[in-house]
């Protein structure tokens, strides 16, 4: 399939000129009078592999148009070479401030256009190559992470089944261990297909009005024996008043579980993990009126890091350089608190550890 090359320009001599430069080397030409049609074509999905863009045109210039393609995460991966008589530096300055990704002056010589033309195509179709091997290798991820489903289920009901034969207090506290195990590594799993599905655009939010305090103490309830088996002392702090919002219950529920999940699998034994529920009256800028702390005495996140923590792509590399408390766990719980329109942030406790914020 040929690749596709837009020309955009006011003057149909300028476009015409460009368009027979380049006839004759297999590509698909075509040509647009300004930028308010070519944005126009872009929202209606005819997506060219280059655009060759002239600077000075009436209504959007050049400049105006590369900045709003390369802000749109669906154009922005587009190579624009723009086309210009302005002065060599300004040109440069200005359209590298608006994305573009190669220059030409006028008048354009033809043998230098053919060699831009074909090294923007070059990078295209590299990078058209290593989303589809990308997007396959998220295909995959999430199918082996569907596979996993089942055989975790099958050690939950044989973990039940057990449960009811078991006398024992020894062999039952084992065996308690190991349904949670199992409880955490199915919340994992599920986790990750929710991403998928959230990153594809599919998650609907299923709200109900629902007290925070009482999700918070069914968390504590659950994971007061994990923080028990590792010599950690897991407390609430709750408001007396009730701390009703309208939230997805069953997303919100994850959200706590892997906030403390996360701080009791790092926190130190002989250390306290607080889960803190704050009122916030008046409601802040944003218009957040309840507040989620898991407040943990570890090791702590550098401030430069406390961004990078909720990003999947950096889990990897934060690792590599020391920092324990990140995960896939985080990232969900930011996609779940975005999906609310909340705010989630981390913040140091002093004088050692980290304070998990929630607000919405």
């Amino acid at each position: 399939m040929p690749a596709t090359v837009m020309i955009v320009d006011d003057e149909l001599s300028m476009r015409t000129h460009v368009k027979m430069m380049l006839e004759g080397q297999g590509y698909d030409l075509k040509m647009l009078e300004n930028g308010e049609r070519l944005i126009e074509d872009l929202q209606q999905g005819h997506l060219p592999d280059l655009i060759i863009l002239d600077v000075i045109m009436p209504g959007l210039d050049g400049f105006s148009v590369c900045q709003k393609i390369k802000s749109n995460p669906r154009w922005h991966a587009i190579p624009i070479i723009m086309v210009t008589v302005l002065d060599a530096k300004e040109a440069l300055i200005k359209g590298t401030e608006a994305g573009a990704d190669d220059f030409l002056q006028k008048p354009v010589n033809k043998f230098e256009l053919k060699a831009r033309v074909r090294s923007m195509l070059r990078i295209k179709e590299q990078y058209d190559q290593l989303e589809k091997i990308l997007h396959f290798r998220e295909e995959l991820s999430n199918m082996v992470v569907h596979d996993m489903s089942s055989p975790i289920t099958l050690i939950q009901l044989n973990a039940a089944l057990l449960d009811t034969r078991i006398q024992d207090v020894e062999q039952k506290e084992f065996l308690d261990m190991i349904r949670m195990a199992a409880d955490r590594l199915d919340s994992f799993v599920n986790d990750m297909l929710m991403m998928a599905k959230m990153e594809q655009s599919r998650l609907h939010l299923n709200r109900s009005e629902v007290d925070l305090r009482d999700m918070a103490k069914n968390a504590e309830k659950h994971f007061g024996i994990v923080a028990k088996s590792k010599s950690i002392q897991l407390t609430l702090e709750l408001p007396d008043s009730p701390m009703m919002s309208n939230i997805d219950v069953n997303l919100f529920n994850r959200v706590f579980a892997n906030l403390l999940a996360n701080a009791l699998q790092y926190a130190p034994a002989g250390s306290t993990v607080t889960l803190k529920l704050v009122n916030l009256n008046p409601a802040d800028n944003a218009g957040h009126h309840l507040q989620l702390q898991v407040i943990d005495q570890g090791s702590g996140i550098p401030e430069a890091d406390r961004q990078r923590v909720f990003n999947k792509f950096e889990v990897v590399t934060l690792k590599k350089k020391g920092i324990k408390q990140i995960g896939l766990g985080l990232t969900f719980c930011k996609m779940v608190v975005d999906a609310h329109e909340g705010h989630i942030y981390v913040k140091a406790n002093e004088p050692s550890g980290s304070v998990f914020v929630v607000e919405i």
